[in-house]
């Protein structure tokens, strides 16, 4: 990797660097990464909000899983799956606002 050696300064009002200095804490970069990073054109995707996606996702693995255990051991042969279909109608609506939100933030 290139190290840096060249100097790039800027004047720039409170509101424009306290802006600037938020959003790249937001995307998790330094300053200098963020601003190089955007100026190439380059996007910056942030999606917040997978936390309660990915736990509803776990429970619906665990559930299945439990299933297939029952199944393989001849403990059940038939199965009732609204509960599963229910919890991934709640999935998806959850990544469509995950989504949402990306599209009026970009």
């Amino acid at each position: 990797m290139d190290t840096k050696k060249r100097r790039l300064s800027i004047k720039l009002t409170q509101e424009d660097f306290d802006k600037i200095h938020r959003k790249a804490e937001q995307a998790n970069k330094n300053i200098t990464d963020y601003v190089t990073t955007t100026c190439l054109g380059k996007e910056i995707v942030i999606i917040t909000g997978l936390a309660e996606v990915l736990k509803e996702l776990k429970a619906v693995g665990r559930n299945l899983n439990q299933i297939a255990v029952l199944a393989h051991s001849g403990r059940i042969t038939a199965v009732n799956l609204t509960g599963v279909q229910e919890e991934m109608v709640t999935i998806n609506s959850h990544l469509k606002d995950i989504l949402e939100r990306r599209r009026w933030s970009a």
